[in-house]
């Protein structure tokens, strides 16, 4: 007769395991620990979330999206693949409280671009509620993300089901924007990508290592009705010209520059999957093109190339990625040549990039402490690149945030081209001067 075995004899069951997708294989080939790859979100209330709510709300959040429950897998050196390990709660408490102070804002964007939470922990993110000291009784929460595990928008999903639990109310995301193009654009002449594109030219770099960031909030540029141009093509010109006027600045001769963009093709709704899930494209333009003289062309040119690309079919990181991660060998030896053929084609890298979340979808209203108000993300900003500028429309205001490597520019730098961004951004408008 076979003996019952008593539950609390049982052996664990084993966790689930996930291979790492291509995008989380090379950005955790590439880690380094003097620049995290985090990914920063703030969201500001005009009030504070009560904290017990609060930790229950996200809590339960991560559980109905359980993707986001996951850790790196330990293996041996001869594994042919990272692997995550798929938990049924958090290993550690994820949502804190920072105390309150008049650089409180401050020093949580540092601790935001200066300590990614741990891949060894579940879930790789984290939760701060910091008082704003510039708003009478509101707050300020801190997404703080490693981006090897997950991307911006998909934690926005997350904080989104955070909001509805805690405060009961609809956080549906409101209809995407009516295109009034077909669904296929016609094939549109692109400029060789041969040579290396323009690089942003180096300010005046510090001494300390990491990211520095800036915020600001602008107005959402004006367009005539029946332009065939975005406000993301808007956006791109004006990050392109802001590039080029700050490299004439500096004595840099002009080039060809290449722009990545995220293209995000997910759901927003609760089926929404978690993770890296944006494909890059490569927004191209020729050194003569960059002629803000000639802004109505090239707005034109813009729109359509971003057209194209978007509806193109493409692998996340390109075919290049996929065959440089296929499981044939073990994946130390690909970590190895992948951080050599970074190095080596670093010339090539584009020149910056440029990720547009547009209208943020979700009310993210939390009942008592109110609806959010302006959200700012940041991305990383390794050099060669070193500098990235993302945005996002709330409350019909633009939330700009531009991010950059300390060895390349200071804070004066990213001021200066804080101003260039907004000069450039109005003279993409109908009637500008």
């Amino acid at each position: 007769m076979t003996a019952v075995q008593h539950p609390a004899s049982r052996p664990a069951a084993t966790p689930r395991r996930v291979p790492f997708p291509v995008v989380d294989e090379v950005a955790r080939h590439c880690l380094q620990e003097e620049e995290p790859e985090t990914v920063h979100i703030e969201v500001h209330l005009p009030g504070q979330p009560d904290r017990q709510r609060l930790r229950e709300a996200f809590g339960e959040a991560l559980r109905r999206h359980p993707r986001i429950l996951m850790r790196e897998a330990a293996g041996r050196w001869y594994r042919r693949r990272y692997e995550w390990e798929l938990t049924d709660g958090p290993d550690v408490p994820v949502v804190s409280f920072p105390p309150p102070g008049p650089d409180a804002l401050k020093h949580a964007r540092v601790r935001a671009l200066a300590e990614a939470p741990p891949l060894s922990a579940s879930p790789p993110i984290r939760l701060e509620m910091v008082e704003n000291p510039e708003v009478a009784g509101g707050s300020v929460l801190f997404l703080t993300i490693n981006h090897t595990a997950l991307d911006g928008p998909a934690c926005l999903r997350v904080l989104a089901t955070a909001a509805e639990l805690y405060g009961g109310r609809d956080n549906s995301p409101a209809a995407p924007p009516v295109r009034t193009e077909g669904s296929e654009a016609p094939a549109v002449d692109m400029p060789s990508s041969w040579a290396p594109p323009a690089h942003v030219a180096a300010g005046t770099p510090e001494r300390s290592p990491g990211n520095g960031m800036l915020i600001a909030e602008l107005p959402v540029p004006r367009r005539e009705k029946g332009v065939p141009y975005t406000v993301n093509d808007q956006l791109m010109v004006t990050t392109a010209l802001m590039i080029a006027h700050w490299n004439r600045e500096h004595g840099k001769a002009p080039r060809p520059m290449r722009i990545t963009m995220p293209v995000d093709d997910r759901p927003r709704g609760a089926e929404m999957p978690i993770g890296n899930g944006t494909r890059l494209v490569e927004v191209p333009f020729a050194a003569e093109e960059l002629d803000a003289s000639r802004m109505d062309e090239l707005l034109r040119l813009t729109s359509e190339r971003t057209r194209a690309l978007k509806s193109a079919e493409r692998p996340q990181l390109g075919h290049g990625a996929a065959l440089l991660t296929a499981p044939v060998v073990p994946v130390a030896w690909r970590a190895a040549v992948t951080r050599g053929l970074r190095k080596a084609v670093g010339p090539w890298t584009s020149t910056t990039l440029l990720s547009n979340i547009g209208r943020v979808p979700y009310p993210l209203d939390f009942g008592d402490a109110g609806r959010a108000h302006a959200v700012w993300f940041s991305a990383p900003a390794r050099v060669p690149r070193g500098l990235t500028v993302t945005t996002a429309s709330t409350a019909g205001r633009l939330h700009l945030a531009l991010r950059w490597s300390k060895s390349l520019l200071s804070a004066g730098d990213g001021a200066h081209l804080r101003d260039l961004f907004e000069h450039y951004l109005h003279a993409t408008e109908p009637g500008r001067s």
